[in-house]
């Protein structure tokens, strides 16, 4: 897949939900002139709990390397699940730019606003609790994802997410990702820009909010997606597949993801 720029983000690497496989497969089939990590590379929340680190968490790093080493550009915007490396803002470390934030101008002139996303996390207006709670169940309904998965392709079905199922039908999850979405289609405005790119919230999309390109790339633990940006700038969704499947896929093509 050749393609002008690519963003990841959300990829949990020590966390025993990653897909590291997945990615590694979509790293290897993939040809880009700009890689941006757009934060939660490694789980440090997790890794403090219990040390999980596999060879295949270990290749993606070695993979992401190589690109830089390759010419690629690789730019880091770490998250909340690894902001120990905002410490590092601003460095260039093994030929990979770590940032906070940055502007991104696609190749038919937007400009898009680069961050993880927790920074907009006190906007949404849930209280602290409520996010904990939150947070806790759905670690739960992830374990619980694997183990279905697990069974349905015993079974010879195709994986289906659960945590993606319930965030469509259950209200609170559906007005925190609204609010979210709005949120950050906010901080690109006020930044100057015509939209956003962001992770943080495992949930992949594409739209415009009043005017604003609202991008989220999604994440390796749940949905095995990437945000795509082609040679003429039109911005997409793409899923990855499992190792030993077809190549990469499009799942959300929007209309207006190439407009000005």
């Amino acid at each position: 897949m050749k393609v002008r720029s690519v963003f990841l983000s959300d990829v949990h690497l020590g966390y025993r939900g990653c897909r590291a496989g997945a990615l590694l497969q979509f790293l290897h089939r993939l040809e880009a002139r700009n890689i941006f990590i757009i934060g939660d590379l490694v789980d440090f929340w997790a890794l403090r709990r219990a040390l999980y680190w596999p060879k295949p968490h270990q290749d993606v790093l070695k993979a992401l390397l190589a690109k830089a080493q390759g010419g690629t550009r690789v730019v880091y915007v770490p998250g909340n699940h690894d902001d120990l490396l905002r410490d590092f803002c601003g460095m260039r470390v093994l030929n990979v730019d770590v940032r906070r934030r940055l502007v991104h101008r696609t190749a038919d002139g937007r400009r898009m606003l680069v961050i993880h996303g927790d920074e907009f996390d006190g906007e949404v207006r849930f209280s602290r609790l409520r996010r904990a709670l939150g947070a806790r169940i759905y670690d739960l309904l992830l374990r619980a994802n694997h183990s279905l998965d697990r069974l349905r392709r015993a079974f010879g079905f195709g994986e289906w997410s659960l945590t993606a199922w319930i965030k469509r039908r259950v209200a609170d999850a559906r007005r925190y990702i609204a609010r979210f979405e709005e949120a950050a289609a906010s901080a690109a405005e006020r930044a100057g820009c015509d939209g956003v790119i962001c992770g943080h919230l495992h949930h992949p999309a594409v739209r415009d909010i009043d005017g604003v390109l609202y991008c989220n790339d999604g994440d390796w633990v749940e949905n095995c997606t990437a945000l795509v940006e082609d040679f003429g700038g039109r911005l997409s969704i793409v899923r990855a597949a499992e190792p030993g499947q077809p190549d990469v896929e499009p799942v959300l093509m929007p209309r207006r993801a190439g407009a000005a």
